[in-house]
């Protein structure tokens, strides 16, 4: 078995709002391997980017526990805190707000070098970020140019740029290709891509496009509303869910396809349950056609239901059964 490079255990991050909590992340377990991706899926407001943001302590969490390669990283502090920011680092969705208008491409790929002193002089850091440019894809041309001046992709590029200037271990992207057209999308996705294999990069790929995260991610965690409810090694997520809400996301991907004409969607109904303290039991129950009183009765913790397979359903052995009888 790989190396468990980062993990969580019963992860939790609430916002204090008018009346009571917002549980944007409600007990998260995730282990992900030294060099591999764990793609992260849900609907909008899930909790996906909070919790990326909460791993990498942009947001404190409220309680629970963080490892990064072994170490508890929720007891560091200043200087510590410092030094761990180097080997994690974060690609955000918005190439333009992430970055510093006012600063020229080589200025804005040089800036982390200059923050952490890891270059005698702007003149070295310079150099160093040229080195960064050619291996994100950016034309050296391009060095004195403006955010305002460049497309979406090449801004992407330069989130990328300074996200490996430190040389880090594990890499949050926070939907980094949302925000690009499709034809650029695959060419940021690819270099991502050459860039783990190249550096050993680990991952955590947050996004709604289930047909991005199947491409890329080595195993996928589904969320919703804080909770996650499913988690799987890529293939068998795709070809063996079980979890209705991971289900309805699957049979939702458009299939370009005219045999697929005829497929089956499972439209989810009703309305998303309220964040703010909510109530016990399957954060789902309120949208699932296989609710029962179980459902409501507690919270659910993630269940092996196969090797490496977790759901959290009280009625998984059910719903499986009557699948294969089905396909019987």
């Amino acid at each position: 078995m790989s190396k468990i490079l980062l993990e969580t255990k019963n992860l939790k991050k609430y916002f204090k709002v008018s009346n009571g909590f917002l549980h944007a992340v409600d007990g998260v377990d995730l282990r992900i391997e030294e060099g591999k991706t764990l793609g992260v899926v849900g609907e909008s407001g899930c909790g996906k980017s909070t919790l990326g943001r909460a791993v990498l302590r942009l947001h404190e969490p409220t309680s629970g526990e963080i490892f990064f390669d072994g170490e508890d990283i929720m007891k560091y502090q200043g200087r510590q805190l410092r030094n761990l920011r180097q080997k994690m680092q974060i690609i955000f969705q918005d190439p333009y707000s992430s970055i510093n208008p006012r600063m020229s491409v080589q200025e804005l790929i040089a800036e982390p070098f200059l923050i952490n002193h890891q270059c005698k002089n702007r003149q070295d850091a310079f150099h160093r970020s040229a080195e960064l440019m050619d291996v994100v894809g950016l034309a050296a041309r391009l060095k004195n140019a403006y955010p305002h001046e460049l497309d979406g992709g090449r801004r992407q590029r330069i989130g990328v740029a300074r996200a490996l200037a430190l040389s880090p271990k594990f890499v949050v992207c926070d939907e980094p290709v949302s925000a690009l057209d499709v034809s650029i999308q695959a060419q940021i996705l690819n270099l991502l891509m050459d860039l783990q294999e190249d550096r050993g990069l680990t991952y955590m790929f947050i996004t709604h496009d289930l047909s991005v995260v199947k491409h890329i991610s080595d195993e996928i965690a589904v969320m919703y509303l804080g909770v996650c409810v499913e988690r799987a090694p890529t293939r068998e997520l795709f070809q063996n869910p079980v979890h209705p809400y991971t289900k309805a996301l699957l049979s939702a991907i458009p299939v370009p396809s005219l045999e697929m004409r005829h497929k089956k969607i499972e439209i989810i109904r009703g309305e998303v349950a309220s964040p703010v303290n909510p109530k016990p039991g399957c954060r789902f129950a309120p949208r699932c056609p296989h609710c029962t009183e179980a459902c409501t009765q507690g919270d659910l913790c993630l269940s092996e239901v196969s090797p490496n397979h977790y759901a959290a359903c009280c009625r998984v052995a059910e719903l499986g059964q009557s699948r294969e009888e089905e396909k019987v």
